[in-house]
């Protein structure tokens, strides 16, 4: 099973950027579709974006379209997380997610497909 561990969160001002990393380790991370994922304070954790085990294949929410870009590098076994135009109801805690998928085109959306979770990072974002 994979390992997988977040990095990259901080503070940022309405309107500025961020890039989260997630470093995956432990198996061949060219098998997983990734997705990230959030969690604000009181409220569920809800979908962010997803990219296939090719990263030609991503999907985002509604709410980061334009504003998200979702990212990796096999060959680092790292997924990235390019947050642009922030707002502050993006403040959350941000995790990375995995699960194995056959095609290499595939990407999920449904948390409950993911079985690998990082620890989460904290992205504030002040008005």
């Amino acid at each position: 099973q994979v390992q997988l561990v977040e990095s990259g969160g901080g503070l940022v001002q309405a309107g500025g950027s961020l890039r989260l990393s997630c470093a995956a380790s432990g198996r061949t991370f060219s098998d997983y579709v990734m997705g990230w994922f959030r969690q604000a304070p009181g409220k569920e954790r809800e979908f962010v974006a997803t990219i296939s085990r090719s990263g030609d294949n991503t999907f985002y929410a509604g709410s980061v379209k334009g504003r998200f870009t979702i990212s990796r590098d096999n060959g680092k076994s790292t997924v990235y997380l390019q947050m642009n135009s922030l707002k502050p109801e993006d403040t959350a805690v941000y995790y990375c997610a995995a699960r194995i998928a056959t095609y290499r085109g595939t990407y999920s959306y449904t948390e409950r497909s993911y079985d690998t979770w990082g620890q989460g990072t904290q992205v504030n974002v002040s008005s």
